[in-house]
């Protein structure tokens, strides 16, 4: 039989029974503790054409960790609702590009379902809500009022986005980010971030909005960041952004999210031993991309 694999380097979450008990405040060494029985994949599917593969039935799908196959004991298609948070880098190297991320917010809210749920952040020296979770399409005014002013604590408003997903019943989850990537004033790195929103379930996509043909050390890094969020939680990188090409990239964004399959399982392994472990999903039929998170830690 023929399996196709595609795999991406990443945390994957755990969720079932999930408590990320660290405060907004605490110290960057604190373990992050998570508390679990199931092991979710949220999995995106296409074909040589790059269209979504739909109708795929639990039996197709086999999956593996550390080599071992495991009883898949949870199965949805595509009409699974989500939970997003959007974060709006409103810091003062935004300059003008604010007004192109809040239209694409906008935009994103236009292809919302009704049973999906969104909220909006926004942030500089600190983490701001614009907008509680919602499955509105109109947006709050006060996104209106966002000014680029301040500087950029861009891993912890990713912190504080998987602190807010991790208490939704959703189990697919999504954080957006529309920033240069220039983090100057977090109390968390870049490592910690990840690693909340691993626990969070959350697959992040992130929107370079660097200024056009900046091509500076840090503006390089800058980049990496942002791909290094998508490339590890299974979510995407959408890169030099003008107007039209980023409406568009949100519409894919937000139908992305609502065609997903999502999965999960017990581990056979029930040790708690905080070691990684990888994690392989094969689908028997060829000639597919599949982009989901490859492992994750077995810890508390």
């Amino acid at each position: 039989m023929l399996y196709t694999v595609f795999r991406l380097p990443i945390l994957l979450c755990i969720i079932s029974a999930l408590s990320v008990v660290a405060a907004f405040g605490q110290d960057e060494d604190e373990p992050l503790t998570i508390d679990s029985d199931l092991v979710v994949l949220n999995v995106s599917i296409r074909d040589s054409r790059g269209l979504h593969v739909s109708g795929l039935k639990q039996n197709v799908f086999s999956i593996f960790e550390n080599d071992v196959k495991q009883p898949i004991s949870f199965f949805t298609t595509e009409e699974t609702p989500f939970a997003a948070v959007i974060l709006l880098d409103s810091s003062g190297s935004m300059g003008t590009n604010i007004s192109l991320a809040r239209s694409a917010a906008i935009r994103f809210l236009d292809g919302i379902r009704a049973e999906d749920h969104v909220a909006i952040y926004r942030f500089d020296s600190r983490v701001h809500m614009v907008q509680d979770f919602s499955n509105s399409r109109d947006v709050n005014e006060r996104i209106f009022d966002v000014k680029a002013d301040g500087m950029t604590v861009l891993y912890d408003a990713v912190y504080r986005a998987a602190e807010e997903l991790s208490k939704r019943s959703e189990k697919r989850r999504a954080i957006i980010v529309l920033s240069d990537g220039a983090d100057t004033q977090s109390g968390r790195s870049a490592a910690r971030a990840l690693k909340a929103a691993s626990a969070a379930n959350a697959a992040i996509y992130t929107v370079d909005m660097t200024p056009s043909g900046s091509a500076s050390t840090g503006r390089q890094q800058a980049r990496a960041v942002l791909k290094d969020f998508a490339e590890k939680t299974g979510g995407t990188f959408v890169e030099k952004p003008g107007g039209a090409d980023l409406r568009t990239a949100f519409e894919a964004i937000v139908a992305e999210l609502g065609v997903q399959y999502t999965l999960g399982y017990a581990p056979l392994n029930e040790k708690k031993d905080g070691k990684w472990r990888s994690i392989e999903l094969r689908i028997a039929r060829p000639n597919l991309t599949i982009r989901t998170r490859d492992g994750y830690y077995a810890v508390k």
